[in-house]
């Protein structure tokens, strides 16, 4: 055996996503555990499941008894905790246990999207002009329209539907109403842009890689928000599960796709990330790049997302997962990080990438 590996994660248990219909997205969890638990298998290590309920304290002993070398991060949170996602890397920070994926600032970093988006503007990336607006507060709302709005502390797509794009006053304050009363706090409100959809995974390798871009491809009936719905990541069957698709690699030329890494790698080191790290990204009609969002510890589940891109360089699915344990043991030290402030580079497709592994 080469060590012990514990994998972090959820146990899904009832919450509101059950009453909101978006339980799918918890259970998905599961998928991925059984396919990283088999990877780890296959490269020879001991491996215990280690899934957390609440309340935090328990799930806290819970960590500080495993007797393990590493864990892997699947862990999201708990249902109406948005600050317990950070629970698992910052128990283990304390135990000098290493973990895969993100450190505890940037996941809460993560959920705080307007403070994101500020960062960014004050970094001179360009991110769609925001709102962050409340049931009492909706009539302060001062941007242009279309609109996008959505929980300001979600991820998965929890909250977004056709009904997220507004054109019009009343169309917004019943949608900040909704997702005031679903999510809690206050709704994000940003300037919805309807360009070309591409997202990337930033490595946080000495080199700084950024796996091959994905694009989300929209097929849907005409008068249909071409928006990323629950329902498109979740619902098959659905008219948004049918008309949307991911692309990877992205038919793009060979300067937009630099410029869509060079974003990605540029908001990965600016937010502090380790490990991996998914970057959202639009194309306004000027054909500016903006990014929307940054998503620390991403789905990695098997064909999806991450796992498709890492698949597009060549490497099997358990070549990614060893790559994800590689980084967390080389990439979450202070050393790595102040020395990561290249250019970075670009994943060829078809291009195997374990070799930047190597430490």
């Amino acid at each position: 055996m080469r060590g012990r590996i514990a994998i972090a994660y959820n146990q899904p248990h009832s919450s509101r996503y059950d009453a909101l219909g978006e339980e799918k997205a918890v259970l998905s969890v599961l998928q991925s555990v059984d396919a990283v638990h088999q990877s780890l298998v296959e490269l020879g290590y001991e491996v215990t499941l280690a899934p957390l309920v609440p309340p935090a304290g328990e799930a806290g002993s819970k960590l500080r008894s495993l007797d393990v070398d590493l864990v892997f991060n699947l862990f999201e949170g708990f249902c109406g905790q948005a600050d317990t996602e950070a629970l698992v890397p910052e128990t283990l920070a304390e135990l000098g246990i290493p973990c895969t994926g993100c450190p505890a600032a940037v996941l809460r970093l993560a959920l705080d999207k307007a403070r994101v988006k500020t960062m960014l503007q004050a970094a001179g990336f360009r991110t769609p002009d925001f709102q962050l607006l409340s049931p009492a507060t909706v009539h302060q709302f001062h941007l242009s329209y279309p609109c996008i709005v959505k929980p300001c502390s979600e991820d998965a797509s929890h909250g977004l539907s056709p009904e997220s794009l507004v054109n019009d006053f009343l169309a917004l304050e019943r949608q900040v109403k909704a997702i005031s009363a679903s999510y809690g706090g206050e709704a994000l409100v940003e300037r919805f842009i309807d360009g070309r959809e591409f997202n990337a995974t930033a490595l946080g390798d000495a080199s700084g890689t950024v796996l091959p871009i994905s694009e989300i491809v929209y097929s849907l009936p005409p008068g249909m928000p071409r928006i990323l719905t629950f329902a498109a990541k979740w619902e098959s069957g659905s008219l948004y599960f049918e008309g949307t698709r991911a692309v990877c690699p992205a038919e793009v030329g060979a300067e937009e796709r630099e410029q869509v890494a060079a974003a990605a790698l540029g908001v990965f080191r600016l937010l502090g990330c380790c490990g991996y790290a998914r970057v959202d990204m639009r194309l306004d009609q000027e054909g500016r790049l903006n990014i929307l969002e940054m998503n620390p510890n991403p789905d990695i589940s098997p064909g999806n997302g991450a796992a498709r891109q890492a698949e597009a360089t060549g490497m099997t699915y358990t070549q990614f997962i060893e790559k994800i344990l590689l980084l967390a043991g080389e990439g979450n030290s202070s050393e790595r990080q102040d020395s990561s402030h290249g250019s970075g580079r670009q994943a060829k497709p078809g291009e195997d990438i374990t070799q930047y592994a190597r430490v």
